[in-house]
């Protein structure tokens, strides 16, 4: 493997390749002009000319059509609006991680309105908290103290997010995720 191949980024794109002019195998097909008029049923040549004649590319639309449909236009025009509109929906959108947060049984106040602040923060920034709690040793035998610990936390939470399902409890594991609010 070549060692440049590390470092290059490869752009994954919703945007469809289209077959143009030459690369179209049909005999007839179906002609949309330019600004969406019909222009019939014509022969390969005769769409291939009055594309040169109009200086733009026959752009296969939909190859499945009877006959396929094509359409003229400026296909690297075309291309450049398509990826430049992906790009902007890419930078809108928001994705959202999952930051979790460990309590314990024996958590003391000043430690929970710590942990409390730092979710807040968490899910204005509008990403998700699982908020988790562990039973060590003896702990285990009071494992409804830990749910009620954890559903305490996530009540407190209650204006800045809320949760799909109560707390679970997962073998040494009590957790629960807090979904934040939209923001309008």
């Amino acid at each position: 493997m070549h060692p440049t191949k590390f470092f290059l980024k490869e752009i994954t794109t919703i945007f469809k390749e289209l077959l143009i002019n030459e690369q179209i195998n049909a005999k007839e097909v179906r002609v949309i002009g330019q600004e969406g008029e019909q222009l019939g049923t014509l022969s390969y040549e005769e769409a291939m000319n009055v594309a040169d004649r109009e200086g733009l590319d026959l752009v296969l639309m939909n190859p499945n059509g009877n006959p396929p449909v094509c359409k003229l236009m400026d296909y690297g025009k075309y291309k450049f609006d398509a990826l430049k509109k992906e790009k902007e929906l890419r930078k809108n959108q928001k994705v959202s991680e999952i930051k979790e947060i460990q309590l314990s049984m024996r958590i003391d106040d000043y430690h929970i309105s710590f942990k409390l602040k730092n979710a807040q923060k968490i899910l204005l920034d509008g990403d998700k908290v699982k908020v988790s709690l562990r039973m060590r040793g003896r702990e285990q035998a009071y494992s409804q103290n830990a749910v009620e610990i954890v559903k305490k936390f996530a009540n407190d939470l209650a204006e800045y997010g809320s949760i799909d399902k109560e707390p679970a409890i997962m073998g040494k594991n009590v957790s629960v995720v807090i979904n934040p609010k939209k923001v309008k």
